[in-house]
Formats: C-alpha cells, structure tokens, sequence
C-alpha cells in the first residue's frame, strides 16, 4: 500500500490517471500533454505501474496504458473500513 500512497502523492501522477478515465494513451499522448521531458513522463508511468495504478499492453509499436480500477476499488474499500 506504501508503493500506492506515494504514486498518489505526485500532481503529475494525479493528473495521468486523470487522463486515463477517459480510455487507454500511449507515452507520446500522454507526454504531449505536458511540460516536461519524456523520460520524466516514462518514470511517472513506472512508478504508478508498480503501484498497480495503471497497467501497459504492447500494441504494435507502442505501450497503451490504461487504468487498472480494481487497486482503485480496493483502496477505497480499505479507506472506508478505516473510517468505520
């Protein structure tokens, strides 16, 4: 859960799952969307991923991220267990 935590911690991070509610990007699209350099982007995506935040499928000749909302599910389960 710690691995979690400190991908959530991160507004850039924040901000690529936010982008990845609305369907699966490779790293170009998703770089394209900011200021900063590619392999910046490339270590974001390495750490949500080994977070369980998001997951990558090769297609061709790219990566395709895309959500994986089941971590999601079970952090807001473990969230609202702590909160009863």
């Amino acid at each position: 859960m710690n691995k979690l935590f400190k991908a959530l911690n991160d507004e850039t991070r924040r901000e690529i799952i936010e982008m990845l509610k609305d369907g699966e990007m490779n790293a170009g699209e998703i770089a394209d969307r900011f200021q900063i350099s590619k392999p910046s982007i490339s270590h974001h995506l390495d750490i949500l991923k080994q977070a369980d935040l998001i997951t990558g499928e090769k297609k061709g000749q790219f990566v395709m991220y895309s959500l994986n909302t089941t971590i999601l599910d079970d952090l807001l389960t473990w969230i609202l267990t702590v909160k009863s």
